[in-house]
């Protein structure tokens, strides 16, 4: 079996922006940098937090990226993303927004405006999922994925199912199109429900205990703890102490040199330094604030 190499409390919360209160997984300092869960090299969790009504919407304002992919996967509360590509939309509960910034672009993410005058729990995830270098400089690119366009595969016997973003399951697909071999997948268990997952051993893995109890190859985990897997072996059990969402990574480690600053991920501080050139003369397109 697969074997938890580390189960993570949340750390300390901070805001980006002023609409994002999120704990930051992937780097941190607990040992699990870039490298250690390439594809995916950032993860922002915004935990389960409450926002009071305003006019004015909470979020991010107009921003830069180059070389690798956000994915904005919505639990509670609504989003409004918008970019220079002409991507964009509002996504809601159980929704998915898969932006390519490839080769550059600029973009804003905001609570939705009914969201933001009625307030509420607000509760997501976001992903930085890396390009391999042939990629990295191709045309941007949006997928809105909407919860009613993701294959739900039964399983247990409580009507627990997964619930497919992107891979596979079980000969089951989820929609969304990615560069690289990656599987996302969220698994609503019911209690004393259980799954075995099976991912390439050298595929980089984790969970996101995103509601409930659960237990790894017998291991408890409890809500917002981040559980990362070795490389040891390809199957691993998941099991609901009670009703239980969680959020599954995995996917093929792209073996590439990693060069990172700020909103911008490249294979080389040459190519950091021209998309900070690309950017300031003007050509990753134009977006109101």
């Amino acid at each position: 079996m697969r074997e938890v190499e580390l189960i993570m409390t949340p750390p300390e919360p901070h805001f980006v922006g002023d609409g994002f209160r999120v704990h930051t997984f992937i780097p941190s300092s607990y040992r699990v940098d870039m490298h250690r869960m390439n594809p995916f090299i950032m993860l922002d969790y915004n935990s389960k937090h409450y926002f009071e009504p305003t006019d004015n919407p909470r979020g991010v304002g107009v921003h830069p990226h180059r070389g690798f992919e956000t994915v904005t996967i919505a639990y509670k509360g609504r989003v409004a993303h918008h970019d220079s590509s002409g991507g964009g939309g509002v996504i809601g509960e159980g929704d998915v927004q898969w932006m390519t910034a490839a080769s550059g672009v600029l973009h804003k993410e905001y609570h939705e405006e009914e969201f933001s005058k009625n307030g509420g729990w607000f509760q997501m995830v976001q992903l930085w999922v890396n390009l391999p270098s042939k990629y990295k400089m191709s045309p941007p690119k949006y997928q809105a994925i909407e919860n009613s366009h993701m294959n739900r595969v039964p399983v247990g016997d409580q009507g627990s199912f997964i619930e497919l973003i992107a891979g596979d399951f079980q000969n089951h697909s989820g929609p969304a199109s990615t560069f690289s071999p990656v599987h996302i997948s969220n698994a609503k268990l019911k209690t004393f429900d259980s799954v075995e997952y099976c991912f390439p051993k050298h595929f980089n893995t984790a969970l996101i205990v995103i509601e409930g109890t659960i237990e790894v190859n017998g291991q408890a985990a409890g809500t917002d703890n981040f559980v990362l897997m070795s490389n040891n072996d390809e199957k691993f059990n998941i099991k609901a102490s009670d009703d239980a969402t969680v959020l599954v990574l995995s996917g093929e480690p792209i073996n590439e040199p990693i060069a990172a600053h700020g909103p911008f991920v490249m294979n080389s501080r040459d190519e950091l330094v021209q998309a900070f050139r690309d950017f300031e003369a003007g050509k990753f397109g134009y977006l109101q604030d």
